[in-house]
């Protein structure tokens, strides 16, 4: 028999500041496969400032990158309890983001950015997120095959869209294009692209030209 079972468990994030209460802007950025959320935090300080609060919730499957031993990396879901994994997902980055915004009193605009793995899950949350959003990033990856296209259309309908894309990013191949492309046929959603030079990384240039179009 096999059995499942409900308890609590503690998840971490790292912030680019301790939560003052008065930022303008709250990003929630999704780090991808492997990675980790005070390293993966550090790609976005270039654009850290006061009015501005980063928040890098970690995903809670844990794992060593190579063999038994080294270095650890996080993901978000795979294929084994996928569901239970994606329920779990949202019930953590719910709780991190009311945590966050218990210090406002005026709340802040909310943007999410994910990045490859990070992505699928960005869109999955951002549908089933009862707060506005005012934009969406998908850094070198796209939507979940499985979300409701219906409600994600309701859903995201007044938020700004991007699709980060590199022009040596290995990931984005040409039968992920078509398939995004597949998937965005079925929303009454509008998305914008943002093309540069380089591969499966954060870059500062296009960085800085998302935030600053994403916060006007």
């Amino acid at each position: 028999m096999y059995q499942h079972v409900s308890y609590e468990s503690i998840g971490a994030y790292a912030t680019s500041q301790l939560p003052l209460g008065d930022e303008k802007n709250l990003w929630v950025i999704l780090h991808g496969y492997g990675q980790l959320a005070p390293y993966f935090i550090r790609k976005f300080k270039s654009q850290f400032h006061e009015k501005r609060l980063f928040i890098a919730p970690e995903a809670q499957n844990h794992g060593y990158l190579k063999g038994f031993a080294g270095r650890v990396g996080a993901n978000w879901m795979t294929r084994h309890e996928r569901e239970k994994a994606i329920a779990n997902n949202h019930r953590f980055l719910n709780q991190v983001l009311a945590k966050n915004l218990e210090q406002f009193a005026d709340f802040p605009a909310v943007h999410i950015l994910g990045f490859s793995q990070g992505c699928a899950t960005a869109t999955r949350w951002a549908a089933q997120l009862s707060s506005p959003i005012k934009s969406l990033v998908l850094w070198g990856g796209g939507f979940a095959h499985d979300l409701d296209f219906s409600m994600v259309s309701s859903k995201l309908s007044k938020t700004r869209i991007w699709s980060v894309e590199g022009d040596s990013d290995a990931f984005l191949t040409d039968e992920r294009k078509q398939e995004q492309a597949k998937i965005l046929s079925k929303m009454s959603i509008k998305k914008e692209t943002i093309l540069y030079s380089g591969g499966h990384d954060i870059y500062e240039e296009p960085l800085d030209k998302i935030v600053r179009q994403a916060e006007v």
